[in-house]
């Protein structure tokens, strides 16, 4: 089923719904040639250099770091490098291309990354080579310890009640009837994202470490049947049963008996019709 972006591995797995913190961006262009630098005025003594030294705050000394990081990428690959660093709890790594250039979103783990791993990342976002995920995955499973644990105050809030349906009651609803009311997640719309043509959507979004669940807002309109958005909860609930696990080197983020599970909802064949005949309206939000 397309309800994901397919061939991505975990490393690049997002969510457009998910709230994140406001990211440093630096934009690259590589030069072919240094620029050198004047020379030092002649008639400057020892006795006029400062005395003082200025420490640079966090903030500056991680936009110092990311420009150095968005330079190695950019000499990488050859192509202005646009990096935004985040402090997201599941998004590790995003990027878009277009134009002869990247769009690149890392989480600050990738700052310290070693060369390999820079390699990794120009391979995997600059070049579409997909092997070089497995080795971002187990990175990613190693800075653990790094990523946040706990929403902010200032992360968005989950508001399931939308214009024409309410979160909380179907998930109550699927809850009761297929799980037995043992799952136990919140729910709520994600954040509608700046409007620009898609090539995907991801509808729905799982976060393990707060047991919460984000609707894309695309759904929440008059023309969407219930038992589509119905099913997308459904799915997502499935993933507090089932959650990702490691095979061959890789993230198997719907496993058999997931895939198995989700074939037993009543209108799972109508659901992947729908979305298959409708996906074009839902890209176009």
């Amino acid at each position: 089923m397309s309800l994901f972006p397919r061939g991505l591995s975990a490393a690049s797995r997002a969510t457009a719904a998910v709230a994140e913190p406001r990211a440093l961006e630096a934009e690259v262009v590589p030069r072919l040639e240094p620029v050198p630098r004047p020379p030092p005025p002649r008639h400057r003594v020892p006795e006029e250099a400062p005395r003082m030294l200025t420490v640079p705050s966090p903030r500056e000394e991680m936009w110092t770091r990311a420009e150095s990081l968005a330079w190695r990428l950019s000499a990488e690959l050859g192509m202005p490098v646009k990096l935004a660093v985040t402090d997201n709890r599941s998004t590790m790594v995003s990027f878009r291309r277009g134009g002869n250039a990247l769009q690149l979103r890392l989480h600050h783990m990738f700052l310290d990354a070693p060369e390999s791993i820079v390699r990794a990342v120009a391979d995997y976002a600059g070049r579409g080579h997909r092997t070089a995920g497995v080795l971002l995955d187990e990175y990613i499973r190693g800075q653990q310890p790094r990523i946040r644990q706990v929403r902010r105050e200032s992360d968005a809030d989950l508001n399931p009640l939308g214009r024409c349906f309410d979160l909380t009651a179907l998930y109550n609803s699927v809850n009761a009837t297929f799980f037995e009311n043992v799952i136990q997640a919140r729910i709520g719309w994600g954040r509608m994202p700046p409007r620009r043509r898609r090539k995907s959507i991801r509808l729905g979004v799982y976060d393990h470490q707060t047991r919460e669940i984000r609707i894309h807002p695309a759904l929440d309109r008059p023309e969407v049947p219930a038992f589509f958005v119905e099913f997308i909860v459904y799915h997502e609930m499935l993933h507090q049963l089932f959650p990702s696990t490691g095979r061959g080197g890789r993230r198997v983020h719907h496993p058999r008996a997931f895939r198995e599970r989700e074939r037993t909802y009543p209108h799972y064949a109508a659901a992947l019709r729908w979305e298959r005949e409708n996906l074009g309206v839902l890209l176009r939000g």
